[in-house]
């Protein structure tokens, strides 16, 4: 597969990645052996990429991890975060707490639970509305000096956090939601990004599944699917959002390929410093996932047309959840 640098930080990664939330929470029950099935199958397939979070399942999704890469370590880029408080009952986190006390600690649990002496690429979750960003980098950059953390990223920052914390610590990587159907970052933050050097990782490639077309009916997601509590799936906005769905299903069988790959090749081919990672606990999946489509420049400007910005009906999260989002923003 091919290879790129995050932004200029040296960071090289798979050009798309493997997110593993999904695999531990948010998206219907557990399945922790295919879900290692689908880790090693990635690793056999070249994707190096691997992403997780101290939040997904509450240490759960770590642990996963740390087994499916046991054996397996030098192949992997090892990316976690941490700062994020999970929700009590399971939906969209809405607190933060990234005092700088706290980074060690949370660094070493994360470890502990990965079961390896060093993470290559540790995230701030989101930035904390009550913590200067650059006290929790500072503290971020100790890790580093330390040895237990070789990169630095932020999740959702905007282009004045991205500068501040940059000022403290070189930033190899911003992680937030970047899709056909989420385009906000292309107004003020992917411009932060080039002008300073730092990649971009794209969470929600696929619209949490909505873009691939296999969601048609929100009645049949299982009980404690995260997607029961986002606007975007409320029913009156799903379905204004089938249309979306429905041009993409036409756009694709007209170039061979699935939704998936083609809403994957559009993003590859928005930038070379662009690493999506798409989620899934499936190996039937993320094999469609990484045999993204070959796009043209008119494919490009023709996506680009009929998934202009703001074409999605609702929000990505919560009210509550959106405070934490600065991408929405354009400071």
């Amino acid at each position: 597969m091919e290879r790129r640098e995050l932004g200029r930080s040296g960071l090289t990664v798979s050009a798309i990645g493997l997110g593993c939330m999904g695999m531990s929470q948010s998206y219907g029950p557990p399945d922790d052996e295919e879900s290692i099935r689908t880790i090693h199958r990635a690793l056999d397939l070249g994707v190096t990429f691997i992403d997780t979070a101290d939040a997904y399942g509450k240490g759960a999704n770590e642990r996963l991890v740390g087994r499916a890469i046991r054996e397996r370590r030098g192949e992997v880029v090892l990316a976690s975060k941490f700062g994020l408080v999970p929700a009590p009952g399971g939906g969209p986190a809405t607190n933060v707490d990234a005092r700088p006390e706290r980074v060690r600690s949370c660094c070493v649990a994360s470890l502990e639970r990965l079961g390896v002496d060093t993470i290559d690429l540790y995230y701030l979750h989101r930035i904390d509305p009550n913590v200067p960003v650059e006290d929790t980098v500072g503290a971020m950059a100790e890790l580093v000096r330390e040895g237990k953390v070789r990169y630095l990223g932020l999740s959702e920052a905007g282009p004045q956090s991205l500068r501040r914390a940059q000022r403290v610590h070189p930033i190899a990587a911003l992680q937030s939601e970047y899709s056909l159907w989420t385009r906000d970052p292309e107004r003020a933050v992917l411009p932060a990004c080039r002008e300073l050097g730092i990649g971009f990782v794209p969470f929600s490639p696929l619209g949490r599944g909505f873009l691939t077309g296999t969601v048609t009916d929100t009645g049949t997601l299982a009980d404690n699917d995260v997607r029961r509590k986002l606007p975007r799936f409320e029913p009156e906005n799903f379905r204004k959002n089938q249309t979306l769905t429905d041009r993409l299903g036409a756009m694709a069988r007209a170039k061979n390929c699935s939704p998936a790959q083609l809403a994957l090749a559009w993003l590859l081919a928005k930038g070379s410093d662009i690493v999506p990672i798409p989620g899934t606990k499936r190996r039937t999946y993320l094999e469609e996932n990484i045999a993204a489509a070959d796009l043209t420049i008119d494919d490009v400007l023709a996506l680009d047309d009929t998934f202009p910005p703001g074409v999605a009906a609702g929000t990505r999260y919560p009210e509550e959840s959106m405070r934490l989002l600065e991408t929405e923003q354009t400071r």
